[in-house]
């Protein structure tokens, strides 16, 4: 399998709620984020993505790493994704879907709700932000 580096990012709205994106047709929700750019940082490619699939202009300054996950990738077979996550706190800050993000989505990190999550959101981002959460 080949490996597909990628820096994304745990976006929290003021209210505690985090933001998900799914990509134009997909069915999986994920973190905003991508592929690094040749001789691009983790975090310099993060605030790329992030302008250009959401509009949210963010520093690399205001990132703070939650760690590097490993799973296989939602869109691409036969490949993982290994990826540098970052939070972000975004206070009330508008976020519209552009590029190749079709929907975004709002939800509680405790409650997802019934809707389809990447194997890298379900199983590895959402239960480390979980364990920040609840300090354990």
């Amino acid at each position: 399998m080949r490996i597909i580096r990628i820096s994304a990012a745990l976006i929290v709205r003021a209210d505690g709620k985090i933001l998900l994106v799914r990509k134009r047709g997909t069915t999986a929700f994920m973190q905003p984020g991508g592929k690094m750019e040749p001789d691009e940082s983790p975090a310099a490619a993060l605030a790329r993505e992030l302008e250009e699939e959401i509009g949210l202009l963010a520093s690399p300054e205001q990132f703070r790493l939650l760690g590097r996950f490993e799973a296989t990738a939602a869109n691409e077979p036969d490949h993982l994704v290994s990826a540098d996550v970052f939070v972000v706190e975004s206070g009330d800050r508008m976020v519209a879907p552009a590029a190749e993000i079709e929907e975004i989505r709002w939800i509680s990190p405790l409650d997802p709700a019934d809707i389809v999550l990447a194997e890298l959101t379900e199983h590895h981002i959402l239960p480390a932000w979980r364990q920040t959460l609840l300090g354990t």
